[in-house]
């Protein structure tokens, strides 16, 4: 069965245009789905707005959306009040411009959408953007009113099945500051010997992105559950997870570039490094008891 379409209109490049439609890229609609029930009668339980004042059942006819101007104050918004400051809805994805494919950080990427013609007459017009846009390497940015917010678009040659992958963009206000984030991370000096480490043992770890390779751990343990309580089987238990012990960083990174049988840099920085070692003063055994130890990390 072919997937429906999540909007359709016009994609319009200048005097070019053609109908297309989008199709959600991700789906959430494979996982298993489970329900609210009654413990007592196994009956499905449904949501129920209620007042918070009074703790009686509010109809779908008087509930109304509101913005809290102060505590416990609020101005409501009609329906009719909302739809009336969107802008007309001509079913158009305008581009505004075109861009290199790598000309937006990733992180304004919101959801993904496959987009393609809906008929034979669109297919030639989109052929032939899709074809320019993949030689020329540069993807579109384009706006649409779509699900009653004016959103951004960023399009780019997908090279699956003929479609341009779509995007959909975060405003600016809507993505946080990385430097939020790492305000309070401290400064850390690396030696030269670490980052020859690091890069050793990043070059033996190199690989290529397969989404088949990787697995919902969670959906595929639910399933074995559910498929146990169906089948009257004994229910499956998680293995138990290893603790790992806190290691030194440096000492890590000798040992898996000896593992590895590390060449090159690796045994370079593994020959400093143990040059290093050898003049260095023997550090004083601790003379806290494990306990005690212990007790001190958690305080930290």
């Amino acid at each position: 069965m072919a997937p429906r379409a999540s909007w359709k209109g016009f994609l319009t490049v200048g005097a070019l245009s053609c109908a297309v439609g989008l199709y959600a890229a991700a789906s959430t609609s494979e996982r298993i789905s489970l329900h609210m029930l009654s413990r007592k009668s196994g009956h499905r339980l449904r949501r129920q707005y209620v007042d918070e004042e009074t703790g009686k059942p509010v109809e779908n006819d008087d509930q109304v959306r509101g913005y809290e101007v102060s505590k416990g104050e609020y101005i409501t918004i009609e329906p009719e009040e909302a739809a009336a400051v969107l802008p007309d809805n001509d079913k158009t994805i305008s581009i505004d411009a075109f861009l290199p494919c790598d000309g937006i950080d990733t992180v304004y990427l919101d959801r993904p959408y496959f987009l393609a013609p809906v008929d034979e007459a669109a297919a030639e017009v989109f052929d032939l953007l899709k074809r320019g846009m993949a030689a020329q390497k540069v993807a579109a940015l384009g706006e649409a009113l779509l699900f009653r917010r004016v959103r951004k678009l960023l399009i780019r040659p997908s090279g699956e099945s003929g479609a341009l992958l779509a995007s959909t963009l975060s405003f600016d206000y809507e993505v946080r500051s990385a430097e939020e984030a790492f305000a309070e991370v401290p400064d850390v000096k690396i030696t030269g010997e670490m980052r020859e480490l690091a890069t050793h043992i990043i070059k033996t770890k190199a690989g290529k992105f397969d989404p088949e390779a990787y697995q919902d751990r969670y959906e595929t343990a639910l399933a074995e559950l559910v498929r146990a309580k169906m089948e009257g089987k004994p229910l499956p238990k998680a293995a138990p997870r290893k603790e790992e012990k806190v290691v030194d960083l440096l000492a890590a990174l000798r040992a898996s570039a000896k593992a590895s049988g590390g060449d090159g840099a690796g045994k370079k920085a593994s020959a400093k490094a143990g040059k290093a070692a050898a003049k260095a003063p023997a550090k004083k055994p601790d003379a806290k008891p494990a306990a005690a130890r212990k007790s001190t990390r958690k305080a930290s």
